[in-house]
C-alpha cells in the first residue's frame, strides 16, 4: 500500500459545503494519478459531510472519507497526517481551489531533487471582490538549497501548509500543535531541524481564498500567549535535536518576523488589547528567550542590502523595536494595508 500512492493530499474540512465541490472537483482531476485524497470532516453541521461521502462514493479510488467528532483544524490535519501512506503528503483548505497540476508539478520538483519538502508560489484572493490581493513565493525562482546555518532563506518561506509537499518519512511523526492560528509556522520551523534540501518552483499552483471570518484575521490575546508558549517548545525541539548552538541566529530571528512583526500587526486590531503594552511585553519575551534577535546577523543593515527592498524593510522594523518604537511600525503597516491596500509580506 505504501508503494501505491506518490502523494497524500490531507483535506481538512468543517462546513463551507459552497465551496467543497470546487475543492474535491480540483483535486479529483490533478494530472498526478497516483494520489490519495483523504477528506477528513471535523464535526460540519451543514451538508458537507454528506458531499464528502458523495465524492467517496463516485471516486472510491481517490477519495477516503473519513467523520469525527469536532477538535479543530490542526485535529483534523493530524487526523490525515496519521493515515497516510503516500510517499510525500500535502494539505488543502476546501475553501481554496488548486491548479490541475498542482500535485504533479509539486511532487515531480521534490523527487527529482530528492528534496525533503518542495514549494510552489501561490496567490492571495479576496472572497468579497474575487481580485487578487497578492502573490507570493515567486522570488526563488526554480531552484534546490540546502538548510544552512549561514543562510536566513526559511525564515521568508511562507508557513502555511498547502502550497508545500513533504516527504513522509520526515513529518509523519511530526504534529500540528493543539492552538489555532500558528500551528503550521510551528511545524514548519521545527521541520528545519529534520530536513537538508527544499525545491522551489516560481509556478502560482494554489488559490488562496481571503475570507473575513478566516482565522488568519483575527489575533486575540490567547492567542499571542499560545504562541508565545509554543515558541519555547520548538526552540525546546532544537536544543534536544543539538540544532540550537548552529541555527539560533536563524531561530532567533524567525521568532521576532513571526511573533513582532506579523502577530503584532494583526492583534493590533483587536480593541479589546492594549497593544502599547503587548509589544513592550513582546520586546522582554524576545530578549529573554530569543536574544540573538537584538545583534543578529542577518538583521543588519550590510546583510539586508544584499537581499532586497524587503529585506531592508525587516531591517527597518527591528530598529523601530530596538528603539522601543514598535507603535510606528505598526501605524506605517497599517496605514499600507487599510489606506493603500498594499497588501507587504515579509
Amino acid at each position: 500500500m505504501e508503494n501505491k500512492y506518490k502523494l497524500s493530499i490531507v483535506a481538512a474540512i468543517y462546513n463551507l459545503e459552497d465551496y467543497l465541490p470546487r475543492c474535491l472537483d480540483a483535486l479529483v482531476n490533478q494530472t498526478l494519478e497516483e494520489i490519495e485524497i483523504l477528506c477528513v470532516d471535523d464535526g460540519s453541521t451543514d451538508s458537507a459531510p454528506q458531499i464528502v461521502d458523495e465524492y467517496a462514493s463516485k471516486y472510491p479510488e481517490k477519495i477516503k472519507a473519513f467523520h469525527k467528532e469536532n477538535g479543530g483544524e490542526f485535529t483534523s490535519r493530524n487526523y490525515g497526517l496519521e493515515r497516510a501512506v503516500g510517499e510525500y503528503v500535502t494539505f488543502v483548505d476546501v475553501d481554496d481551489y488548486v491548479e490541475k497540476d498542482w500535485a504533479e508539478k509539486l511532487y515531480n520538483a521534490a523527487k527529482e531533487n530528492d528534496a525533503d519538502l518542495a514549494v510552489c508560489a501561490f496567490e492571495r484572493i479576496s472572497l468579497k471582490t474575487g481580485k487578487v490581493t497578492s502573490t507570493d513565493m515567486t522570488g526563488f525562482g526554480r531552484c534546490v538549497k540546502k538548510v544552512k546555518a549561514d543562510d536566513d532563506f526559511v525564515a521568508f518561506i511562507n508557513p502555511a501548509p498547502w502550497n508545500k509537499v513533504y516527504k513522509r518519512e520526515i513529518i509523519q511523526n511530526m504534529r500540528f500543535l493543539p492552538f489555532r492560528g500558528f500551528n503550521d509556522t510551528m511545524l514548519l520551523i521545527e521541520l528545519y531541524t529534520k530536513i537538508e534540501k527544499i525545491a522551489f518552483i516560481p509556478d502560482v499552483l494554489y488559490h488562496y481564498y481571503l475570507r473575513d471570518d478566516s482565522q488568519i484575521h483575527s489575533v486575540n490575546e490567547q492567542d499571542v500567549n499560545n504562541l508565545r508558549k509554543y515558541l519555547l517548545k520548538v526552540k525546546d525541539c532544537y536544543i534536544k535535536s543539538n540544532k540550537y548552538d548552529e541555527m539560533k541566529y536563524i531561530l532567533d530571528m524567525m521568532a521576532f518576523l513571526h511573533l513582532g512583526t506579523s502577530v503584532m500587526y494583526r492583534a493590533s486590531y483587536d480593541p479589546n488589547i492594549d497593544i502599547k503594552k503587548m509589544t513592550k511585553e513582546t520586546i522582554k519575551y524576545l530578549n529573554e528567550n530569543f536574544p540573538t534577535w537584538r545583534k543578529n546577523p542577518f538583521l543588519t543593515f550590510r546583510y539586508s542590502i544584499k537581499k532586497g527592498l524587503k529585506h531592508i524593510g525587516l531591517w527597518g522594523v527591528s530598529l523601530l523595536y530596538k528603539w522601543n518604537m514598535p507603535m510606528v511600525y505598526i501605524r506605517i503597516y497599517r496605514f499600507l494595508i487599510d489606506k493603500l491596500n498594499k497588501d507587504i509580506k515579509f
